[in-house]
């Protein structure tokens, strides 16, 4: 069977309100059938945030973080129904999976659009109908003409009525098919993620999900029409079974909290915080915590004396720029409710490490913005800074803005689609200015050295625990050290470099800060030299072609 070309004209969508769709009362539904699915996660191209230079030395580490939305897929669909996970940053699916399975599904961002409808075509060699949902496919559904079936939007009612179609038919359909939620599923009804098909030591760090949505609307972020103004929550006990889950299936070092602002609903995370705070004292604070959060978090001490007690020691935060009036140009006010420097020492004095993001080639960026940048840096001693070109996202207000003003551009070559004020050679050398400046070895550690003599020290003490001090991780430390000592310490080209700041953290004993140091430092400086090669993107969502999909 063949895919009808005219389905993106006339497709088929069936959504809570069409006839075929049952009263909305959340019920489990019982499939007559059995059914095989392959749920494939696919693999992202290299970029920053990747953190790829950092898994040659945690031995078995292949991948960042287990891909939430597909895993809570997974762990919807019917349990009389076989499962199979694959992600491909893991491993690549085989003939002999898609021959296994009735009904590929398959979940992505926009940068890994290539990649997402080449497992489409593969599947469709096999005979298999395809599935697409997530974030990307709910944004732009005209990127994916040949799946079978789109979901659209969060799980829910569409989730059902796609479960409901599986159930029923085994024939790829003559046209495709959207399912588009009308009713999301209450986060409080969300299953525990299918954390059981995976091995969380594959991955750099583990995650959960406390929160969908953010209050702010950003003029480049896609967040709020995605997801909602209002956040929604999990509850407090949901988050602690998802925690006990990951344990289960691996040994988590950290668990990085994925919400789009983990303080959009502050009520709620107060709420959450001594139930994290508990879990951590019963189990004996075997990991760290980290997050993403808007930088007026600093205004909050009791919510930031809970979070160090819970041993959050990272915080992400979208700075964006140091500059006020580009901050309100891009409808960022919430950064200007305290001076920006003075609220990350305030963040640092909780033992919170600040990551933060930087924009470039915002209208109000000028040729000096790159010296004010870096100046920034050097003033807030924060060392790890995701510094993208500004690229404009589909629904969003920058997307509608640019549309009208003829200022969006789609070309292959450029790293981003938006046609900048400055010229467009003169903004991606301010880029690359900027993040091979940033990472600079003696620059970056410097950065480092004043955090490990200022912020984490006012992180709470945590006990040795058996959990902290077990087999594994001793063998899992052992492995990490080795391979940094080894593979910075004796053949990086910043050697030097890395045993200043290596020998004064091993006389005193401080092994944990040196392994962070140590492995995301690499990361971040082989990642600038490959920059300053123009072989890696300037942006996450870059247009540049780089690299072939797999065949």
């Amino acid at each position: 069977m063949t895919v009808n070309l005219k389905s993106l004209e006339n497709p088929t969508y069936i959504a809570a309100d069409s006839k075929t769709a049952s009263n909305t009362k959340r019920t489990s539904y019982v499939p007559s059938n059995h059914r095989r699915i392959l749920c494939i996660f696919p693999k992202y191209s290299r970029s920053f945030g990747t953190f790829h230079y950092a898994y040659p030395l945690m031995g078995n580490v292949r991948a960042f973080m287990p891909p939430q939305g597909i895993l809570i897929v997974a762990a919807y669909l019917p349990q009389k129904w076989e499962v199979r996970f694959i992600d491909e940053n893991v491993k690549s699916a085989t003939r002999a999976d898609y021959q296994w399975a009735d009904v590929v599904i398959v979940s992505g961002m926009h940068i890994q659009k290539p990649q997402i409808n080449q497992i489409n075509e593969l599947a469709h060699r096999a005979g298999k109908i395809t599935v697409v949902g997530g974030p990307s496919v709910s944004g732009c559904p005209e990127y994916y003409p040949e799946f079978d079936i789109l979901h659209l939007g969060e799980l829910g009612d569409a989730s059902d009525r796609m479960i409901e179609y599986l159930d029923q038919n085994l024939e790829r359909p003559q046209r495709q098919i959207r399912f588009e939620t009308k009713e999301r599923l209450p986060l409080t009804e969300f299953p525990t993620p299918a954390y059981h098909l995976l091995d969380i030591d594959d991955y750099f760090l583990a995650n959960v999900q406390f929160s969908s949505g953010c209050p702010y609307r950003c003029e480049f972020c896609d967040i709020p029409e995605l997801y909602g103004n209002s956040p929604r929550m999990k509850t407090p006990e949901q988050v602690v079974a998802e925690l006990d889950a990951m344990r289960q299936s691996g040994n988590m070092g950290a668990v990085y909290f994925v919400d789009d602002n983990f303080v959009g609903d502050r009520r709620a995370a107060m709420k959450l915080l001594p139930h994290l705070i508990d879990w951590q004292k019963r189990n004996g604070y075997p990991i760290q915590f980290a997050c993403e959060a808007t930088l007026n978090l600093a205004q909050s001490p009791k919510l930031l004396e809970m979070m160090r007690e819970a041993y959050f020691c990272t915080i992400f935060c979208g700075i964006e720029t140091p500059e006020p009036d580009a901050l309100h140009a891009i409808s960022k006010d919430q950064n200007l409710s305290m001076p920006i420097l003075k609220a990350i020492q305030v963040l640092n004095s909780y033992g919170m490490e600040v990551v933060s993001g930087i924009i470039i080639g915002l209208d109000t960026d000028t040729p000096e913005t790159a010296d004010r940048i870096i100046e920034f840096i050097r003033a807030s001693q924060i060392p790890m800074l995701t510094i993208n070109l500004l690229h404009a996202l589909p629904r969003t207000p920058l997307w509608r803005r640019l549309e009208a003003e003829g200022r969006l551009v789609f070309d292959e070559n450029r790293e981003s689609n938006v046609e900048f004020l400055m010229p467009y050679k003169q903004v991606v050398e301010m880029w690359r200015r900027c993040i091979t400046t940033a990472y600079e070895p003696e620059f970056l550690y410097e950065r480092f050295a004043y955090n490990m003599e200022h912020t984490y020290p006012n992180r709470i003490e945590v006990p040795n625990s058996p959990a902290r001090t077990s087999g594994a991780n001793i063998r899992k430390g052992l492995t990490y050290l080795t391979n940094i000592l080894l593979r910075i310490g004796l053949f990086s080209n910043y050697r030097q470099t890395f045993w200043k700041m290596a020998k004064p953290a091993l006389k005193a004993g401080s092994i944990e800060n040196l392994i962070h140091v140590g492995l995301v430092g690499h990361h971040l400086i082989k990642f600038a030299q490959d920059c300053s090669k123009n072989e890696e993107s300037a942006s996450f969502y870059s247009q540049k072609i780089l690299t072939k999909v797999r065949s």
